[in-house]
């Protein structure tokens, strides 16, 4: 039987993949170590009661939109909500990219960047972080000189390492880009800054869009989730190359009553944050090389103890705790990412961690 061809563009392409592997403690995901409140739940399915099943969701989301436009401060028209935040990077790529038109990334960031960009078939232009993996101001500006991209992508706080952007960076690269700056704010919450702030401004919001998700914060994984602000004008635009009915009534439901609960959204952020000081002065004072982290992860690298990464990894598996591989990945050569988790799973890790490195 003949095999129909894949588009040649594909073939040398991978997906993007996270080990599931059976383990007692799972920290490589980035996920919120805890459910969200038991109100939630009672909530949810008193509204879920209400669904029409045998009718298409709201094409619009509207009802949701309102909600994340009064959370923000902004205009419902402003507010576009997909299936996860990786369906909103899809979405701005099948917009404003495509065939002939060019992405920048600046590297290591989150891969998703890069493989959404190709697979809608941008050209992707890599720029380098500096040592401190922020992205340095001469950099960003020989690299937009040269490359002129169409949409630019800054993860802020940066995954995997942690790292926020400044304000001068977004600003700059508003000024000179000639497309779509996108700043994924998927750990926004955790952060000190935010290019929210800069949607104001008459100066960059025609050409700002800024990314949100449920899954981290509002400890909603499970549900994919995820919205971006922006220009009311891209919103029709959107709409031009997104699936009709693509958000379903129960996914527009979980997302207007986890709203609700934003206070306990906050308390959760300030845990995890007070675990985020805890593990990292841990893992300092085990001798590794820690990233300062605004985020719900942190990066570390066990050069400094005479270990590989992946022989760390590997050591970590068999105490049954599951982290992010990462030392495989350009300028990270033995580098994992740990996950914050509940205060027990934290210190499963770091009791395991310094078994692995003797």
């Amino acid at each position: 039987m003949k095999r129909p061809s894949v588009r040649d563009d594909l073939k040398s392409m991978e997906g993007y993949h996270s080990p599931q592997v059976e383990v007692d403690v799972r920290l490589n995901t980035n996920e919120a170590p805890f459910p969200p409140p038991p109100e939630f739940e009672r909530a949810f399915l008193e509204e879920v009661k209400k669904v029409d099943w045998n009718r298409y969701p709201d094409r619009l989301a509207w009802a949701l939109r309102e909600d994340l436009a009064e959370l923000h401060q902004v205009e419902p028209d402003q507010v576009f909500v997909a299936n996860g935040s990786n369906e909103v990077l899809q979405t701005i790529c099948l917009t404003f990219g495509g065939q002939g038109r060019t992405a920048l990334t600046f590297e290591p960031t989150y891969a998703m960047y890069g493989q959404i960009a190709r697979v809608t078939q941008c050209r992707v232009a890599e720029a380098q972080r500096d040592e401190t993996f922020r992205v340095p101001l001469d950099g960003l500006e020989k690299a937009i000189e040269v490359e002129k991209p169409d949409l630019m992508f800054l993860c802020s706080p940066n995954n995997p390492t942690g790292t926020p952007e400044s304000s001068e960076v977004i600003e700059t690269a508003l000024k000179l880009v000639p497309g779509v700056v996108v700043v994924d704010e998927a750990y926004g919450q955790f952060a000190d800054f935010t290019a929210l702030d800069m949607l104001g401004s008459q100066d960059t919001s025609d050409s700002l869009i800024v990314t949100r998700t449920f899954s981290k914060t509002w400890s909603m994984a499970g549900v994919r989730l995820g919205y971006c602000v922006a220009s009311p004008w891209m919103f029709d635009e959107f709409q031009k190359v997104v699936l009709p009915y693509h958000l379903d009534s129960v996914k527009q439901i979980a997302g207007r009553v986890a709203l609700r609960f934003q206070e306990q959204m906050e308390q959760r952020v300030a845990y995890i944050s007070d675990q985020r000081r805890r593990v990292s002065e841990g893992m300092a004072r085990l001798g590794l090389e820690v990233w300062p982290s605004q985020a719900n992860f942190v990066l570390f690298r066990t050069t400094l103890c005479g270990l590989p990464g992946n022989e760390v990894w590997k050591r970590m598996i068999d105490r049954s705790v599951l982290v992010r591989n990462c030392s495989g990945w350009p300028g990270l050569t033995d580098c994992l990412r740990v996950t914050l988790g509940t205060e027990q799973e934290n210190t499963i890790f770091l009791e395991a961690l310094e078994e692995a490195l003797q």
